[in-house]
């Protein structure tokens, strides 16, 4: 099944415990989101972030727990991320975390890409609810 919308997210600080070195710099953050379209649903969840010095080049890992309804279904799930962006060239792995789904989500599984255009956030949610 496919799940599509937009989403809107609010990052905000939070204090980190890492300390980057090098010129490397570590941040820690909230994600509050809120999904529109197939998934109507509101996220909660934490970022870790490295950028370096080299323009362009950095890397984030993320969990956020999703609360909502899926194409008419109700219930939770959580997402992983793992994204790393080298001179400019990005790549994101977006997954549900295996048997996280819960209520009429349970089973659930998949992967969502997120699209960025014109200061708007757009996704696309391949997604299977098994047994």
């Amino acid at each position: 099944m496919q799940a599509t919308g937009e989403f809107n997210v609010d990052l905000r600080p939070l204090e980190s415990y890492a300390q980057g070195n090098a010129g490397v710099k570590l941040s820690r953050f909230s994600i509050d989101k809120t999904f529109t379209g197939d998934l109507m649903a509101t996220s909660r969840g934490e970022m870790i972030s490295a950028v370096t010095t080299v323009a362009g080049s950095a890397g984030y890992v993320a969990i956020e727990q999703v609360m909502g309804t899926l194409h008419g279904k109700s219930g939770s799930f959580v997402l992983q991320h793992s994204a790393t962006m080298a001179r400019g060239e990005s790549q994101l792995v977006l997954q549900v975390v295996p048997d996280s789904g819960a209520g009429e989500l349970a089973g659930l599984s998949g992967s969502m890409s997120i699209r960025i255009e014109g200061g708007k956030h757009f996704y696309v949610f391949e997604y299977e609810i098994g047994k």
